[in-house]
């Protein structure tokens, strides 16, 4: 509190210190930042950033469990390590598995969203969660939460768009997000340049060769959806900007808060119309 009784706080936009009664930011000029809407698209005064990267990691591991009950005697126990523990199609198709058939023939173009929540086995959440983990921080850090948010929702939406116009049936998976990611990382890096920036972008396309080969050498991999999800990334790196180049502002955190909200309510869709078919 300052001398003449008034709150401070941090502006939701530019996060410098002001009072909180200021008609206007009085650095970035935003109106009224003191309103409670606008301190929530900012997280607020109090504390950091939401851990976005963790609340996904968590609505994943959740989703796979909840495939998993929906029909237990439908899970896989077969020794092939790629199918072990792995949902049956009837669970992941009720909880929101895309492709030509859901979107095509059920008119389901919410599963567009929520098939980025689900996972066919132990390893293949297991390998996707590890690469959240491991992208997920350096993507907060270098472009911000919002505009990561942005970037891992919309590429894997992208991503199973791209799929199913070409034809993939039926696929899930968080893989089109994750190169999503990829695509920022590598525009990052190309962009910023310099020893940091060559190092950045070199482990990039690394990374995006070994998801070729992968896709070569294994059947059943989304290819497309893989696609997708780095040339949407790159793509929304380049348009939203990076830290270093553009500090994120309310129309990124608008965007941010749209997509959470509707990534939302399709996943609360997904559930409740799920366990009603499934018991009901």
């Amino acid at each position: 509190m300052n001398e003449t009784g008034k709150k401070s706080m941090l502006c939701p936009n530019c996060r410098k210190l002001i009072s909180s009664d200021e008609p206007q930011c009085p650095y970035c000029g935003i109106a009224n930042p003191g309103s409670a809407w606008k301190r929530y698209m900012g997280v607020g005064s109090a504390g950091g950033p939401v851990d976005i990267v963790s609340l996904i990691f968590y609505s994943n591991i959740a989703f796979y469990v909840f495939s998993i009950f929906l029909n237990p005697r439908g899970i896989g126990f077969a020794p092939n390590p790629f199918t072990f523990l792995s949902p049956s199609d009837q669970s992941l198709f009720l909880l929101g598995a895309t492709g030509t058939y859901p979107v095509f023939f059920l008119n389901r173009w919410w599963t567009l969203v929520s098939a980025s929540f689900l996972h066919g086995g132990l390893l293949h959440i297991f390998f996707n969660m590890a690469a959240l983990r491991q992208l997920g921080p350096f993507v907060v850090r270098e472009y911000g939460s919002s505009r990561f948010i942005l970037i891992y929702i919309l590429s894997g939406i992208a991503g199973f768009i791209l799929s199913t116009a070409a034809g993939v049936p039926f696929t899930i998976g968080a893989s089109a997000s994750l190169c999503g990611l990829i695509g920022a990382i590598l525009y990052y890096g190309k962009s910023r340049g310099g020893f940091y920036g060559q190092a950045v972008y070199k482990q990039a396309t690394g990374w995006v060769i070994g998801l070729i080969l992968f896709g070569l050498l294994f059947p059943g991999i989304n290819n497309w959806a893989h696609g997708g999800g780095i040339a949407a990334g790159a793509l929304i790196g380049f348009i939203a900007g990076y830290n270093e180049r553009r500090e994120e502002n309310m129309g990124h955190k608008t965007l941010a808060t749209a997509c959470i909200a509707v990534t939302a309510l399709t996943l609360l869709w997904a559930l409740l119309q799920a366990f009603y078919l499934r018991f009901f």
